[in-house]
């Protein structure tokens, strides 16, 4: 990895997929929360 820190929206994001993976509740919602986060982050990293 490049060292940067993830964004805010990366680390909600991720924490709603943890949760999610736990309950099994919202997993559409936070794995597509993860994709967006995701691909926010790719020009940031010059990707």
């Amino acid at each position: 990895m490049s060292g940067e820190q993830p964004s805010n929206v990366q680390r909600k994001a991720s924490n709603a997929q943890s949760k999610a993976d736990q309950t099994g509740i919202g997993k559409k919602q936070a794995s597509e929360a993860q994709s967006a986060a995701d691909h926010r982050a790719y020009p940031k990293h010059g990707l």
